[in-house]
């Protein structure tokens, strides 16, 4: 818009003195002037214009340049930082960080990580599948990161390892395998991670089940079972692993009440209905 602005303007000024020309000289000085004139005027354009966007190009050269050669080193050394013009898309984003990060570190204080999608604002806004890099993590090195339409987060970690590596020593990628340490449990540290890691998907093919055949509630119990009522009788039967101790269920109360359904602590067990 400004560019545009300042060339009417010189346009204008052409004008202005091709007329005064015309108006007032005549004879050959008349050709000279005119000629005068319009060769300022080219000048002008040229600084005014030209080198700007010379430079820019050249500019925008070596920026080309520095990023082939960014993308050319090995992805270890390199930081992956997303590049997010919105405001308002970094401000989301840096939200998203903690929460990713607040995720993780739950069940791996020492984790840190990166984010492997160019545009991951995008994923976060839409929801989808997002690849992040973990690093400080002896079990894995990577995690697709869900994020769901309600602003759920889930994370599955993943272990990758280049399948050039495996073929030069396989035995020895086994063996580290075998001898790295299990992960802490997380019942212990945050109910939120043991019921997106351990509970999700169990509860949730329980109740389809128990729903299906006329049941509107269970009971897990401090085990790990769950309790279901059959007419005058209790049936029991293992569900879940390393549940959470009682000392930690209102916090998972209120995380199954997000999932929309109701949770109650009883003196037999965490009490579910839908």
């Amino acid at each position: 818009m400004k560019n545009k602005k300042s060339l009417r303007s010189g346009v204008s000024v052409l004008i202005v003195a091709v007329l005064a020309i015309t108006a007032f000289v005549r004879g050959d000085m008349e050709i000279w002037l005119l000629a005068g004139a319009f060769a300022v005027w080219g000048i002008w354009i040229v600084v005014r214009f030209g080198v700007p966007y010379a430079k820019a190009q050249i500019y925008h050269y070596k920026a080309r340049k520095i990023r082939k050669q960014c993308e050319a080193q090995p992805q270890k050394s390199k930081l992956n930082i997303p590049d997010v013009s919105d405001p308002m898309g970094i401000v989301l984003l840096r939200h998203v960080n903690y929460r990713v990060s607040s995720y993780i570190q739950s069940v791996y204080p020492d984790a840190t990580w990166e984010w492997r999608e160019e545009f991951p604002e995008r994923i976060i806004a839409k929801g989808g599948v997002a690849r992040i890099q973990i690093f400080g993590v002896p079990d894995f090195n990577f995690a697709d990161v869900t994020f769901d339409q309600n602003a759920g987060i889930h994370c599955s970690m993943l272990k990758i390892i280049p399948l050039s590596r495996l073929k030069e020593n396989p035995a020895a990628s086994a063996s580290t395998a075998e001898e790295q340490p299990a992960p802490p449990q997380p019942n212990t540290v945050d109910p939120q991670v043991w019921y997106e890691v351990k509970a999700r998907k169990v509860l949730k093919n329980l109740i389809a089940d128990l729903d299906s055949r006329g049941h509107s509630s269970l009971t897990i119990k401090e085990t790990g079972e769950i309790a279901i009522q059959q007419a005058d009788a209790e049936i029991v039967k293992p569900a879940f692993e390393n549940m959470p101790e009682r000392m930690f269920w209102p916090r998972l109360v209120k995380v199954i009440e997000r999932e929309g359904m109701a949770a109650n602590i009883t003196d037999n067990g965490l009490l579910l209905s839908w």
